[in-house]
């Protein structure tokens, strides 16, 4: 949850800071604020991701829950190699489902884990990846707060999670762009209008960023959106059962005693 809070203030600093300075204006002039933020939540994110992982393998059971989490990470990690159209990309996929089956922290930790691995692999490298990391990590973390609708692989199971995967198509670009919006200006004397600048208010920001996004994210967040739902539709129910039918062999649960009186119910019922 920390790690949350300090991605979505990072995240969201055009909206609540519009007096900070240096940022977003003059591109040769940049200050100390930038390098500043990304370093802090560079740090925030490898520490914190460390901290679960760690927490995670203490737990009895844990070892493997962690050695099947590197698998699955591995493994998403190289469908980032996969060409995609535009925004579309095959990873999100299994980061969705992965925090469904296996709850909103497993989740958040694949979807975090996933991106910083396929960053060594493509060399995608540099101040983005944190908010990236961040990104992907909140759609897994939000698959596990879904209902658990129906059988493994139901169809309801699989339209809500379509459905999900669609809105966090949009979702996903929308908040990554918040990332290199106060830097996108080109620096043009004459305001065009899409562009965050120091001093402007709430409402104006909200509707600068808006025509920004329409602008320039609209069509790429589609396809990622329709790809994510497809993946879905074509993949989820047979990865869905799989990845149920291993949970209840990788995640040890200690036996808990009935109480007095519900044994006795129990056993009454049994001998009828």
């Amino acid at each position: 949850m920390l790690i949350s809070v300090v991605g979505a203030a990072s995240f969201l600093y055009p909206f609540f800071l519009p007096a900070l300075a240096g940022v977003g204006v003059d591109r040769g002039r940049g200050g100390i604020e930038t390098p500043l933020l990304f370093t802090a939540l560079g740090f925030a994110s490898l520490t914190l991701l460390l901290i679960s992982v760690g927490g995670s393998a203490d737990a009895r059971g844990g070892s493997k829950v962690v050695a099947l989490l590197g698998i699955l990470v591995a493994i998403d990690a190289t469908l980032r190699l996969v060409p995609t159209l535009l925004g579309a990309s095959p990873i999100f996929f299994l980061i969705i489902i992965v925090g469904f089956v296996f709850g909103a922290k497993f989740g958040f930790l694949m979807g975090a884990l996933t991106l910083a691995v396929s960053a060594l692999i493509t060399g995608g490298l540099g101040p983005w990846l944190p908010y990236q990391m961040l990104g992907a990590g909140w759609v897994g973390m939000t698959a596990g707060y879904l209902p658990q609708w129906g059988a493994p692989g139901s169809r309801r199971q699989i339209a809500l999670l379509a459905v999900f995967g669609a809105a966090w198509g949009f979702g996903y670009g929308a908040i990554l762009n918040l990332m290199e919006w106060p830097f996108a200006a080109p620096g043009l004397d004459n305001p065009t209008g899409l562009y965050w600048s120091p001093g402007m208010g709430l409402g104006e920001t909200l509707q600068t960023y808006g025509r920004f996004y329409l602008t320039t994210s609209l069509v790429y967040d589609l396809f990622r959106a329709v790809a994510n739902a497809l993946l879905i539709v074509a993949l989820g129910r047979p990865v869905l059962r799989l990845l149920t039918r291993y949970r209840s062999r990788f995640i040890w649960t200690p036996w808990q005693p009935l109480e007095p009186e519900v044994a006795e119910r129990t056993s009454v019922h049994n001998a009828h």
